[in-house]
């Protein structure tokens, strides 16, 4: 997540801090999506590949405006870069393109929807622009470009990504149509090096994750590595935890409570909370996790100190891009694992964040900038993500990263697909997370307070905040 994200701390939707997920552009072989002896292709044999046929080309529009969440040297800047030339080597079409980074939404797009200079096509992740765009109306739907061709004989994109990548109530505006079409998407797991911890057995009841944590200590390790200066980073395992109880939508749910009485009603909200806990107690974490700067802690573990690091699957890339950086030859053989179910929990969950694009509402090109979306998700085009970015695709059927398999199955499975945090931190254009949600649950990651103080604390900020804010 580079210092571009880190940069991006003040964003009231902190989501955007994951965005940065940059690979290092390695051209490994993978496999995924159950296909079979798929492959990558090496960085510069994707961006010098030929162009592949556009599939749905515009009637009228000559040109869109595109504004970016990335920069033009970034691996997805590299990437969508290609699909703009090929896009318009194709169609005669001029992209007007700016790229804008991550901070692009607060500072670009949300102030010109008052105005008449707003661009016609730009992309985040959905919580995010759900929050500070769809909210006040700034997004128009794009169920139409479902059904548009992509460019591989009669495939459109609805036959090639999952209407679990889409198909989310996070991703409908008050109409109930869905703003955005994703071409990335994010995962969560717990990470470690398969040379320094081996023979896993992934745990399959919370005890048996305990266990991994007291043998990591026994052999001179420390067991988690965190970066507790990061807030959502924090608030991963209440979440993670929590939607096991609860399923997906199960936490924003209530947090929409305006009484906040409903932490109190469900039992398994405690229980969540009850397993923080333990974690913050039982002396897990490497020293000094509380008190340093991202990425410091990260690194860390990237160095072999700490066994384990629960991060969103960016983390390759980045410990990759670190050691990278230190010179030598040392590396990590990345494994991962998910959150195993708690007891008593009835819902199986997997966290995801799609990125994608959005149309505005006031967009004076729509036509040529749905057709792009089509373009980026031709298979030949989309490919770019995991072979030059080192990241995961809604698709299927392209190649994944050695490092991703675990979390591309996952994100494959039959789970329940909920938002990273279930969409707590676009609550209020992030009011709600930074006023309630934040302060309480670091006090419980670092052992301040207990599961009931957490409970109550939620209940009783959350009434008082609903009250004020409305």
């Amino acid at each position: 997540m580079r210092s571009t994200r880190f940069a991006a701390i003040t964003l009231a939707a902190t989501s955007s801090l994951v965005l940065a997920a940059c690979g290092s552009g390695d051209a490994g072989s993978g496999g995924g999506g159950g296909a079979a002896a798929l492959t990558l292709p090496g960085v510069e044999e994707y961006l010098n590949a030929p162009c592949p046929e556009v599939g749905t080309k515009p009637a009228t529009d000559k040109e869109f405006t595109y504004w970016s969440m990335w920069t033009a040297d970034e691996p997805q800047g590299k990437v969508l870069s290609k699909a703009i030339r090929c896009f318009t080597e194709k169609t005669g079409v001029k992209v007007d393109v700016q790229w804008l980074g991550r901070k692009l939404l607060t500072q670009n797009v949300a102030p010109a929807l008052n105005t008449d200079t707003v661009p016609d096509l730009f992309d985040q992740d959905i919580s995010q622009v759900k929050a500070a765009i769809v909210a006040p109306g700034g997004t128009q739907p794009v169920d139409d470009v479902l059904d548009y061709k992509i460019g591989e004989g009669e495939k459109k994109v609805r036959d090639v990504i999952p209407a679990s990548s889409y198909d989310i109530p996070q991703n409908k505006g008050a109409d109930g149509k869905i703003f955005e079409i994703p071409y990335e998407l994010l995962g969560n797991a717990w990470w470690y090096n398969k040379d320094l911890v081996k023979d896993l057995t992934p745990p399959k009841t919370m005890d048996e994750l305990f266990g991994l944590f007291d043998k990591a200590k026994a052999d001179g390790l420390a067991a988690v590595s965190q970066d507790g200066d990061i807030n959502f980073y924090n608030a991963y395992f209440y979440t993670q935890i929590a939607a096991r109880y609860v399923g997906a939508g199960g936490l924003e749910k209530t947090a929409l409570d305006k009484t906040g009485a409903a932490w109190k009603s469900d039992p398994g909200l405690l229980k969540a909370a009850e397993q923080v806990a333990r974690l913050a107690k039982g002396g897990y974490f490497i020293d000094g996790w509380d008190a340093a700067k991202f990425p410091q802690i990260q690194q860390r573990w990237a160095d072999g100190e700490a066994a384990y690091l629960f991060v969103g699957s960016w983390g390759p890339s980045e410990t990759r891009e670190y050691l990278a950086k230190q010179g030598g030859d040392k590396g990590i053989t990345y494994g991962s694992f998910q959150f195993p179910q708690p007891d008593g929990a009835t819902h199986k969950v997997v966290e995801q964040l799609p990125i994608g694009f959005a149309v505005t509402a006031k967009a004076k090109h729509p036509e040529a900038a749905k057709a792009f979306i089509a373009y980026m998700l031709n298979k030949d085009i989309l490919s770019g993500i995991p072979a030059v970015a080192d990241n995961l695709t809604p698709r299927a059927d392209l190649a994944v990263p050695d490092s991703l398999k675990d979390v591309k199955a996952a994100l494959e499975s039959d789970a329940e697909h909920a938002i990273f945090m279930d969409g707590l931190d676009g609550l209020a254009a992030g009011k709600w997370v930074d006023n309630v949600f934040y302060p309480l649950n670091n006090d419980l990651l670092k052992g301040k307070i207990s599961a009931q103080e957490f409970v109550d604390g939620l209940a009783a900020k959350q009434a008082e905040f609903w009250k004020t804010t409305g």
